[in-house]
């Protein structure tokens, strides 16, 4: 049977306490590599090889491409698997996604917007990487539901409890979809913010939930231009972050209508953009 890496990895670790030293045994979030390939028409090509934490590898494979404008639903999706290639080293199957399109031909990666974005040390701006988003066929978002701070409070304390791999490692980050009434929808974890996102776009692409018009995100760290790319491909309206925001992250929020929310921490929060979705006393305070 393959060797398959799981989520968290046992180490041997010194703890120190009140300058006492004793070994124990402790879990690590486990790291490894997983290869994106898109398979089409008899022809395979790697599109991304992304540093995670193994789980839900299928839905982060499928929501990463989904966020870069390869697949836009469900029906694009043939199927989707683990390597089954014999002259890949066994131990490696598991690091390597094959998703199967229904198209008959590969999608033209130069249009990758991973690629362009990847490209700014050569002089890309980032007002040029919203453009592309707005060439690909990003929309303005709809209204939205209206927001209830009382709600927004809870939202941390929820996604925390949602995380069970946390607990047990202490060194991942997470990513929730929630209702606008505070329900948790689902979570995932990883060890990149990213990733944890695009396990979820993913899962909800797989279920044809998206777009999620009705849906606020919670990421655990901070938000950036990514994050907030990933959540416009899905149509989610608000993103909050218990965090900072990057510039880019709140040029992103306001060209395409989004609520972008950081430092989220109990009952005070930033609205960075999009504060019309919250009543007129929070936004006249921000």
């Amino acid at each position: 049977m393959a060797w398959r890496p799981g989520s968290k990895t046992r180490a041997r670790v010194v703890a120190v306490t009140d300058g006492r030293r004793r070994t124990r045994s402790d879990y690590v979030a486990t790291e490894e590599p997983l290869e994106i390939r898109l398979v089409a028409g008899g022809a395979t090509t790697t599109v991304a090889v992304t540093m995670r934490t193994p789980g839900a590898d299928f839905e982060l494979a499928v929501g990463f491409l989904h966020a870069e404008g390869l697949i836009t639903g469900p029906d694009g999706v043939g199927r989707v698997t683990y390597c089954t290639d014999p002259r890949i080293e066994v131990e490696q199957r598991y690091n390597i996604v094959n998703v199967e399109l229904t198209a008959a031909v590969l999608p033209d990666l130069r249009l990758l917007d991973r690629h362009f974005v990847t490209s700014s040390a050569c002089g890309v701006c980032g007002k040029a990487s919203l453009d592309a988003l707005e060439l690909r066929g990003c929309p303005v978002l709809p209204a939205g539901p209206m927001i209830d701070p009382a709600v927004l409070a809870t939202l941390p304390d929820a996604l925390r409890e949602a995380q069970g791999l946390f607990e047990a490692t202490g060194g991942l980050h997470a990513a929730g979809l929630f209702t606008a009434a505070g329900e948790l929808v689902a979570a995932r974890e990883d060890v990149g913010r990213h990733n944890a996102v695009d396990k979820l776009v993913g899962w909800a692409l797989m279920q044809q939930r998206l777009p999620l018009h009705e849906h606020l995100l919670v990421v655990s760290g901070r938000s950036s231009y990514e994050i907030m790319q990933k959540a416009l491909a899905a149509g989610l309206p608000a993103v909050c972050a218990v965090s900072a925001p990057s510039s880019l992250a709140v040029e992103l929020a306001q060209r395409f209508g989004m609520t972008l929310v950081g430092f989220l921490r109990g009952d005070r929060f930033n609205v960075y953009a999009g504060a019309e979705r919250l009543p007129v006393g929070v936004a006249s305070t921000q």
